[in-house]
């Protein structure tokens, strides 16, 4: 049987057979407070091209009471099993279905997820469809590619707010008790208001939005010529205090602006609302004009600029979507990646481009943080091509990674930069003008893109978006006696892919610049002294004719400006100058390509781990971008749990802690490297004069001058306490008593599982793995204080627990609770041998199990496979 999943060839046979216009949706959302299912009436009316083809509809419920096709009664207990409603009595032509079932809330972030706050007790909901989760709430065609309008008619509470796509809605009532003017049978109650939503521009159904609940609300418009968009920001009661408006309706309006005229179409939807969730799975969900959003963007605590940049990323990348995604939209899942791709690359461009001068090193965020995600990515064993075999559902659902969003948005920067970005942008609007409110196909952007800029994309597109792989470039310089540059060649090389991955190592045309830098000044700073911008043939080496002639810089940088996709490496004499002075690049993005070079070959096991936290501690200081500081604090962390030899792991993160601790001493009062370096501080404290410091910072004692213990923080010295058995129960219990919000919940129970005893141990297990009743948000919390120990002996004996559990996890779980429990336990990459021996026997035994599982064990075995050949790499320095 199906279950829940669906092909690509019967979604074929659907698009062949059926092409559906309207949805009339009638939810009754009365009893959300404390009943486990609602009311769902779904009329739908379709053309059919063959009444005597199989056909079915989409539906996940406990009970379907009703099922009406044509006029013709069937039976439910007959037509509907395994998510799916058997049509009969179809006609060709126009076709109408009614179906009428009970529906299911969830608390998992998928379907229709419902929140109860505890500070006020206010019920609050939102859909997420993506994937396929509307048939959670209504029957459907659930596949992108069968567009309809949508009109919905929701019965709620009547201090609640309801919000759809549709911008024009009539509200009625009350209600009074035993109205039953739907005919479902449900009664009514006292107090109920009726929203009559329009109907809806052609949409997918997992872009279909429902939003519900005693939302505050803040309403605002935006004009642009003669026309003006109403603009609404919504989140919990409760959380309004921090909710703020000005700064996240300036981005939107940035936005709006650059948007329409790069596209050269109008904001194709009535209004554009902005909803931020409790309990979300993902940073934001482009639903179509009811955006929604994580709560953790809405900040609680003080925000770096880094934070705060991030947040007008995902906010520039959802509203991108409004075109690329929901006007027009992908046919299948195969072309996801450039759904996300075109919505990164464009919010990058936008921050990069726009008038905001806070932002204008965008591309350096995005060298630094998502080009860093693709490249590990890439080099797993379940890399796959930009363009990537989606054979049903569950091959969706693991396709949002690296490559779907990074990479793929790498390669369209890569694409600008070969067709020119008045061409690029040129095709843009061509393929907006000529696919509105319908569904394309990848080459239906390149026939757009090679009319505008008069390239043939033909090979490029198999070389770029068809191959899996990485490709590496790095320089070969010769020079006279003199210093003068008499050969010089871009070597590239394509690595073996890894065991299993379908296709070979590819060589790729790569658009590229050159810079040299050099040492000027009495400061000796490292300033571009030149650029050349140059095509790298598909090919071993590409000689550079412009280098010759010149003398050899100190430093070498290929792909500067970060116009490629490519892992970099550098000549000797580059790399002993980064060595010693990278921290003196003058400018930013440069300066985070090597940062990144270096990361790269820490993961690699070509620079020992010990070397890596040398080389950001002496280098970092000179660090401007938070971000990259960030990001830098991130990946030392990692380096030190992961990449360096266990025998040398204390003393390494014991000193890295003591510079941490000294830094955020030392830099301004209040700044964004004050609060990073803080944080970086707690997270790493292990001594006894590190944790008394954090004690006396939780009795409000102030070690470090001019830092503010803001709630975010203090929970951070908290958690480490709590970890490194300084803090118990009782100190929990109070500070959840100082923040009763559902963040403070998450935090408390992320610090009871850290707790460094068998028993929280024991404890957070069986709530995750054995009653698996916990919330999405709370399973998460609970599953990151469980790993989070010093003492990682606690944690040995769930090693052969968590392969003995993971299979039916995956099997009894929706995906996404089962997706936090397979990443979230699998044993620590620290335990060396053991998380690698299991895997591999876990993979051998279980050949069979579900595709999507066995890909997310094989990423983590790979992932320990990289720690453990780091960790040799090390421990071979020490010696």
């Amino acid at each position: 049987m199906p279950g829940t999943n669906l092909t690509a060839q019967e979604a074929a046979h659907r698009s062949h057979v059926v092409t559906v216009d309207t949805y009339d949706i009638a939810l009754d959302l009365r009893a959300a407070a404390d009943s486990a299912t609602f009311p769902s009436v779904t009329e739908i009316g379709f053309d059919c091209a063959d009444p005597d083809a199989p056909l079915f509809l989409d539906l996940r419920a406990p009970e379907v009471r009703e099922v009406v096709v044509n006029g013709h009664f069937l039976d439910p207990d007959q037509v509907f099993q395994d998510s799916r409603i058997a049509l009969a009595h179809l006609v060709a032509g126009r076709n109408e279905v009614r179906v009428v079932a009970a529906c299911a809330y969830t608390n998992t972030g998928e379907g229709l997820h419902r929140f109860t706050d505890p500070l006020d007790g206010g019920t609050y909901l939102y859909s997420q469809f993506e994937v396929a989760d509307a048939r959670r709430v209504f029957a459907c065609f659930d596949q992108p590619d069968l567009k309809a309008q949508f009109r919905f008619t929701v019965t709620a509470p009547a201090d609640w707010t309801v919000l759809s796509n549709s911008g024009t809605v009539t509200v009625t009532g009350p209600r009074s008790l035993g109205d039953d003017r739907d005919g479902d049978g449900t009664g009514g109650r006292a107090g109920a208001t009726v929203w009559s939503f329009d109907p809806t521009p052609r949409l997918s159904t997992y872009v279909v939005s429902l939003v519900a609940g005693p939302y505050h609300a803040v309403r605002a418009e935006h004009r642009r010529g003669d026309r003006t968009i109403p603009l609404g920001l919504y989140c919990r009661k409760s959380l309004a205090p921090h909710l703020d408006p000005d700064e996240i309706l300036a981005v939107t309006r940035q936005g709006f602006d650059w948007f329409e005229e790069r596209f050269g179409h109008p904001y194709p939807f009535e209004k554009y609302d902005q909803i931020f969730v409790p309990g979300f799975n993902a940073g934001a969900m482009e639903n179509a004009a009811a955006v929604t959003f994580h709560e953790k963007y809405v900040f609680r605590s003080r925000a770096t600029e880094a934070a705060r940049r991030k947040r007008a990323a995902t906010i520039l990348h959802e509203l991108s979507h409004m075109w690329f995604g929901d006007l027009v939209t992908m046919a299948w899942w195969n072309d996801l990646w450039l759904n996300e791709s075109f919505a990164t690359y464009s919010s990058f461009a936008c921050q990069a481009l726009g008038p905001d001068p806070r932002w204008a090193d965008a591309w350096t965020t995005f060298a630094n943080h998502q080009k860093a995600k693709a490249y590990r990515q890439d080099q797993l064993p379940s890399t796959h091509p930009v363009v990537a075999e989606i054979r049903d559902l569950d091959d969706v659902l693991v396709n949002f990674d690296g490559i779907t969003y990074a990479k793929g948005a790498s390669v369209l920067k890569q694409l600008v930069a070969y067709v020119g970005t008045d061409a690029f942008f040129a095709g843009v609007r061509a393929y907006f003008a000529a696919h509105a409110y319908g569904n394309t196909r990848l080459e239906d952007l390149l026939a757009a893109l090679e009319e505008a800029s008069g390239r043939d994309l033909g090979s490029w597109s198999k070389q770029w978006l068809e191959t899996p792989g990485i490709n590496v470039l790095r320089p070969e310089i010769e020079t006279d006696p003199n210093g003068i540059v008499t050969a010089f060649r871009v070597h590239q090389e394509a690595p073996a892919l890894p065991p299993g991955v379908h296709g070979t190592a590819t060589l790729r045309p790569h658009r590229i610049a050159v810079g040299c830098y050099t040492l000027e000044g009495a400061d000796q700073v490292l300033r571009r002294t030149y650029r050349t911008e140059l095509d790298v043939a598909a090919a071993a080496y590409t000689d550079v004719p412009d280098m010759v002639g010149r003398r050899r810089p100190d430093v070498v940088l290929v792909n500067d400006d970060d116009l490629s996709y490519a892992k970099l490496r550098f000549d000797e004499a580059s790399l002993r100058t980064l060595t010693r002075r990278l921290g003196s690049i003058a400018d930013p993005l440069p300066r985070a390509l090597c940062w990144a070079a270096a990361w790269d070959m820490t993961r690699d096991g070509e620079l020992a781990a010990r070397d890596y936290v040398g080389l950001v501690l002496s280098a970092i200081g000179s660090e401007s971008d938070i971000g990259v500081v960030e990001t830098l604090h991130r990946q030392v962390r990692q380096a030190l749990a992961d990449f360096t030899d266990p025998a040398a792991r204390d003393r390494l993160t014991v000193a890295w802690a003591d510079a941490a601790l000294a830094r955020s001493r030392t830099a301004a009062p209040g700044s964004d490297h004050q609060l990073a370096w803080a944080r970086a501080f707690v997270a790493a404290a292990r001594t006894g004069e590190h944790l008394d410091l954090l004690t006396t910072l939780l009795a409000g004692g102030t070690p470090v001058p001019g830092l503010t213990l803001d709630t975010e923080l203090r929970w951070d010295v908290v958690v480490r306490l709590a970890a490194t058995g300084r803090l118990g129960e009782d100190g929990i219990t109070a500070e959840q008593r100082r923040d009763p919000t559902p963040a403070g919940e998450c935090r408390a129970a992320t610090a009871r599982a850290a707790r460094p005893d068998a028993t929280a141990k024991a404890a957070a297990w069986a709530s995750v793995v054995e009653r698996g009743d916990l919330p999405n948000q709370l399973q998460r919390a609970v599953i990151a204080g469980f790993a989070e120990t010093p003492d990682l002996a606690l944690l040995a004996p769930y090693t052969d627990r968590y392969f003995a559990a993971v299979l039916d996890v995956w099997r009894t779980r929706s995906h996404e609770m089962a997706k936090q429990i397979v990443l979230g336990l699998f044993p620590a990459a620290a335990h060396g041998r053991a998380a690698l021996d299991g895997a591999e026997a876990w993979l051998e035994r279980h050949s069979v199990a579900p595709p999507a599982l066995r890909r997310l064990i094989l990423e983590q075995y790979d992932d320990a496979a990289r720690a453990l050949r780091a960790q040799a790499t090390d421990r071979a320095r020490r010696g």
